[in-house]
């Protein structure tokens, strides 16, 4: 008998099939309209950004822009070359086939290549997915991985369901498996992305990642709650959502254009907004906005004000190359 995954089609899956199917339509017009490249090279770099934050990667957007421009930029050498190898991942990403496992196996390569020393392999060991210090997953053992990972090819391949369905299904399916010594979560973000291409070329250009991120904890949940209830309707259900959020957001900066606010957009924080409301000259230093809104914590005002306000766009750095440069200042992004 051929594999079939475990799931169920919820109402609520219905639902969100048929809102992102409407708001398919509004994207590609706009798009055909704008031909917008720099919206698009920004959503890809957000879709990266994302992707390698929930994996414990902190660089920020406009590191990983130098990065694509080919200026060098001081952080950590791996946390570079998990951008390098994931930009080169995206770009190429287009040429490879869903259900081919020598794709897949070639991506990996692609993503991982100076990180790990199992690339573009299935992994020969036991892997656990860990929360804090604590076992959450155990995955399957390496002598089943070749099985379960035709299975789950082959059922892509044949199966006839609707691709948000269908990619939703493989990225939980991937994830329970946990095929590579590294890099799955990834991984498994990629090729949905790839998979929703393949039906739809403008799934290529909207950062679904950078919503996941935003909700990393609920992903998470939503993967541990389906393999406690042997069905991935849950994280499907959370996987559309998340897809859903991202055209919505990706229509309203489309329609306002490369200078669209991002309160329009995203939804920012009150800190956020009141950091904005004190910028009034051109340029200040991280003490000088922290005096002006009375902090003391130079860490818990990165955290909480000025790095949300960098990465939906609405402050920029004078230094962006060096973001840890004694001499760095901030001003609102024009």
């Amino acid at each position: 008998m051929k594999y079939q995954p475990p799931y169920t089609i919820t109402s609520k899956i219905i639902h969100l099939i048929a809102q992102i199917s409407e708001n398919i339509g509004r994207l590609t017009v706009l798009e055909e309209i704008q031909e917008n490249l720099k919206l698009r090279k920004a959503n890809r770099i957000r879709t990266i950004q994302g992707s390698l934050a929930i994996e414990g990667n902190t660089l920020s957007t406009e590191q990983i822009t130098a990065i694509l421009n080919g200026k060098t930029v001081i952080a950590p050498p791996k946390e570079v070359q998990e951008v390098r190898n994931a930009i080169k991942a995206y770009e190429a990403f287009q040429q490879w086939q869903p259900s081919q496992e020598a794709d897949l196996l070639q991506a990996h390569q692609v993503l991982m290549t100076g990180l790990i020393d199992e690339v573009g392999q299935y992994r020969h060991g036991g892997v656990g997915v860990m929360s804090g210090d604590r076992v959450v997953h155990m995955a399957p053992p390496a002598n089943q991985i070749n099985r379960l990972m035709a299975d789950l090819l082959g059922w892509l391949n044949d199966s006839d369901v609707h691709p948000l369905i269908q990619s939703s299904v493989f990225h939980y399916e991937f994830e329970f498996i946990h095929p590579f010594a590294d890099g799955n979560g990834r991984m498994g973000r990629l090729w949905q992305t790839l998979i929703l291409s393949k039906w739809n070329p403008i799934f290529a250009n909207i950062p679904v990642e950078s919503l996941i991120y935003q909700n990393q904890k609920a992903y998470y949940e939503a993967l541990q709650a389906s393999t406690d209830r042997t069905d991935s309707a849950v994280f499907i259900e959370f996987i559309l959502q998340m897809i859903l959020d991202a055209m919505l957001s990706s229509n309203e900066t489309a329609q306002n254009g490369d200078h669209a606010t991002a309160q329009d957009s995203v939804q920012v924080s009150d800190q956020v907004q009141r950091l904005i409301s004190v910028m009034k000259q051109d340029e200040y230093s991280l003490a000088e906005l922290m005096q002006l809104l009375g902090l003391t914590h130079s860490a818990t005002f990165q955290k909480n004000d000025m790095n949300p306000a960098i990465e939906v766009g609405l402050i920029e750095r004078t230094i962006p190359e060096k973001p840890k440069s004694q001499k760095q200042k901030y001003r609102l992004k024009k």
